[in-house]
Formats: structure tokens, sequence, C-alpha cells
């Protein structure tokens, strides 16, 4: 039998005050919906490039989300192997 089903997923990315870039990222599975953050700053002597910040924000923020899904992952399947 085949299973389709979509997860929708928003990213917001977003500056402070002091320069942290900021991820916020939501996963909606439709009966779920996780959240996870991921942030990044520029070292004071690096050049400051805000597409780099904003991809590690976000990556952060994603590996945050990733490891999320794969320990509920690892209970429901203790919870149909029990």
């Amino acid at each position: 039998m085949t299973h389709t089903t979509e997860w929708k997923v928003r990213l917001d990315l977003f500056e402070d005050d002091e320069g942290t870039t900021k991820a916020h990222v939501v996963l909606d599975t439709g009966t779920t919906a996780l959240t996870a953050r991921g942030s990044a700053h520029c070292h004071p002597t690096d050049t400051n490039v805000p597409e780099i910040g904003d991809e590690l924000a976000a990556g952060r923020a994603m590996r945050d989300l990733a490891q999320q899904l794969l320990n509920i992952a690892e209970r429901d399947v203790q919870d149909v192997s029990a």
C-alpha cells in the first residue's frame, strides 16, 4: 500500500540587535507541530556575510529538528515492538 503525506515547514530568520542571526523552524505534520531553533554570530574580526549567518543558523535549527524527529521515531519503534 502506498503512503503519501505532506508536512509543512516554516523557517524564519532574523538578526537581533547584538548581531546574532537566529532561526526558528516549525514542522507541522497535520497532527503534531515541532519547533526548533538555531543561531549564529559573527566573530568581531571576521567579515560580516549575512548569508553565512543565515546558513549556519538555519542549519543548526534544522539539525535540532532532525534530532527531535529521530528521537520520536525511536520511541515509536520501541512502543510498537513492546
